[in-house]
């Protein structure tokens, strides 16, 4: 059987998802490729509302909401392609919601967005895509996707435009996925793609990036966390305990170990001469130690729950950079195995927060060669 040549692409209602479809809409003319869009319904942002300081209306600016599906409907209308939406909310909710509430009470802080794109955009996409005819999808990320004959393996790379590049956020994405996803945009610079966007008369091409995570009004992670938790009947557990110096000082009480994140200056409820800053939370404790900023350097970093892209596994040390944040510049340091799951890192300069719960995704040049999650 030949493989089909129907793409689906994945809508989100932004600029960038929208010159994709435009892109392959034009480029393929309805023959050979035909193009679907697919929105993943995935978050009702009204559910909160108006509980523990959440706004009663949805903000403008978040990813995935009502104006942007119906923003996505209009540009598949526009360019005349068939378009669905998928109701994935029971899914997200428990693949990346649920493990976001339990990150953050254990102390961590969690990225929501990679675990949605291994769990959902393109696993759970990938499958509705094959349920409609169509063995491939195409995404709005700014990443490039190649397939190296020689090493037989599908290669993930930074796109052209630095500043958009998504490839932190894709370090969870199996050799399947990566084999029957594009990347069209990966070539391109943003003013390159809204220029794009008005060549084919996209009504959104001025439309600002979405800035905040679907289910967190206003990034108060806080507000959220209660407010979600009382709608489960539960409560936020009881984890009040010591804020303590590296020296083992006790210098105060806190309310909560998930009012904090590893590198946090504000909200410490401690007075100091000098500025504070969380260097490390404890859960079995509940004890956060503070400290001055340059005590945030470390030299080392442990990852779990590993994903290899442009290896099948990593047999000894290699050399390589490692990006600790989204916006970190990823910084030069030797990996090596530390066990079946786990590997540890020692950089050539000590790095600032190294937080628990975020991803460390290490390059080679402008590869991906892999990634995994501190611990």
């Amino acid at each position: 059987m030949s493989e089909s040549r129907t793409i689906a692409v994945a809508m989100s209602g932004g600029v960038d998802s929208s010159t994709v479809a435009a892109m392959l809409t034009d480029e393929g003319g309805g023959a050979p490729n035909a193009v679907v869009g697919l929105t993943l319904q995935l978050w009702d942002q009204t559910r909160l509302a108006g509980k523990h300081g959440i706004p009663d209306a949805p903000k403008a600016g978040r990813c995935c909401s009502l104006d942007d599906v119906y923003d996505a409907r209009r540009v598949a209308e526009h360019l005349g392609i068939p378009y669905y939406v998928v109701n994935q909310e029971e899914r997200f909710e428990q693949d990346v919601v649920r493990p976001f509430v339990s990150e953050y009470l254990a102390g961590r802080t969690p990225i929501p967005c990679s675990l949605c794109n291994n769990h959902l955009k393109f696993d759970q996409l990938l499958q509705t895509a094959r349920s409609i005819g169509a063995d491939r999808i195409a995404t709005g990320h700014y990443a490039v996707n190649e397939y190296d004959a020689g090493r037989g393996r599908w290669i993930l790379k930074r796109p052209a435009d630095l500043a958009k590049d998504q490839t932190y956020f894709l370090f969870g994405l199996t050799q399947e996925q990566l084999a029957h996803t594009l990347f069209p945009l990966g070539r391109l610079t943003k003013p390159e793609v809204r220029e794009v966007a008005r060549q084919h008369g996209l009504a959104l091409a001025e439309k600002p990036d979405s800035q905040e995570i679907c289910f967190i009004p206003g990034g108060d992670y806080k507000q959220f966390l209660t407010a979600y938790l009382e709608e489960q009947g539960e409560q936020v557990p009881e984890t009040a305990g010591e804020l303590v110096a590296a020296s083992g000082e006790v210098l105060g009480r806190h309310e909560g170990i998930s009012n904090f994140t590893v590198g946090q200056r504000k909200g410490l409820g401690v007075a100091s001469p000098s500025p504070l800053y969380v260097l490390q939370i404890d859960a079995a404790s509940h004890r956060v130690t503070v400290g001055a900023d340059a005590e945030l350097a470390t030299h080392t970093l442990r990852a779990r729950r590993l994903n290899w892209i442009s290896i099948a596994a990593l047999s000894g040390p290699m050399r390589v950079k490692i990006k600790i944040r989204h916006r970190h510049e990823p910084a030069w340091a030797l990996l090596e195995p530390a066990g079946a799951d786990e590997v540890v890192a020692t950089f050539d300069e000590a790095q600032r927060a190294v937080t628990p719960g975020q991803s460390a995704v290490f390059y080679d040049g402008d590869e991906v060669v892999g990634g995994g999650w501190i611990v």
